[in-house]
């Protein structure tokens, strides 16, 4: 709960500090044509012909939007009270997926390396040894050939209940957040369609109140209304494909700790055996 609530908190800030920084550069940014207007009245009434093209070329070339411009442009145009709403999906949906993937990378072991480890250290130092080396050894593998060491003397069946159960309890702390994301995955075009049709329903009642079908009305309604959904739709890829990655991080844990488990138990009926 608490690393819920640390989510939520960075990622409202981030958001809503994001969409600020929209804003106050677009009230800040001084329109293209005023600054073309200010130049063509700076200039002598007498400049020549060749001079006005060149300062219209250079204005032209500086008039080039950047992709950051185009991007701002379209966020607030889409609304950006509705849009920091899907801006700040996208944040949690990453923060949530980030940690996913940096506690899944940390779950990973050489589990050929730790079996090896593991059966040298029973035949030389016992059972002990091995606890202590599985205890000192980072990820969910090593914690279940632990608890399975630590029921020993309790006996195979009790260990392999042990495995069993331990593995379970694992392999849900391995897929613990990934429904968030999904979550978020859903929201994300809910939220544009939603935004679609909260600015049809503005573009009917600026037609309504022109009293009259205008093309121009009718297109600038469909673009605000169309880009939340556009942007919704990006928010969804994107926590997709980080979603995806995941769960084949997770099944590919999950199909290590099965086979190491086998191989683990094969492991301690040889050693029982001998001892």
């Amino acid at each position: 709960m608490k690393k819920l609530i640390a989510l939520l908190t960075v990622a409202g800030f981030l958001t809503f500090g994001i969409s600020n920084y929209l804003l106050a550069q677009e009230e800040n940014a001084q329109p293209v044509e005023e600054q073309t207007e200010q130049v063509e009245a700076a200039a002598p009434a007498e400049e020549p012909a060749e001079t006005v093209a060149t300062t219209t070329m250079e204005t032209e070339e500086v008039a080039d939007p950047t992709f950051h411009e185009v991007l701002k442009k379209q966020f607030i145009d889409g609304g950006w009270e509705f849009m920091s709403i899907i801006l700040l999906i996208l944040v949690l949906g990453l923060a949530v997926s980030i940690e996913r993937i940096i506690y899944l990378t940390l779950s990973t072991t050489n589990t050929k390396k730790l079996l090896v480890e593991l059966e040298e250290t029973l035949n030389k130092g016992g059972i002990e040894k091995a606890k202590d080396l599985c205890r000192d050894t980072r990820g969910p593998i090593a914690g279940i050939f632990y608890q399975g060491l630590m029921r020993y003397n309790e006996g195979l069946e009790e260990v392999e209940k042990s495995i069993v159960s331990y593995g379970s309890v694992m392999t849900g702390n391995l897929e613990s957040g990934a429904s968030w994301i999904s979550l978020f995955i859903a929201l994300g075009p809910m939220l544009g369609f939603m935004g679609t049709v909260i600015g049809m329903i503005a573009a009917f009642d600026a037609i309504a109140a022109a009293g009259d079908i205008s093309p121009t009305v009718v297109a600038g309604g469909m673009k605000v209304a169309l880009l939340t959904t556009v942007f919704g739709l990006i928010v969804a890829v994107i926590l997709q494909i980080c979603y995806n990655f995941i769960l084949n991080k997770i099944e590919g844990i999950v199909n290590d700790m099965e086979d190491s488990s086998i191989t683990f138990m094969d492991m301690l009926h040889a050693y029982s055996k001998k001892n």
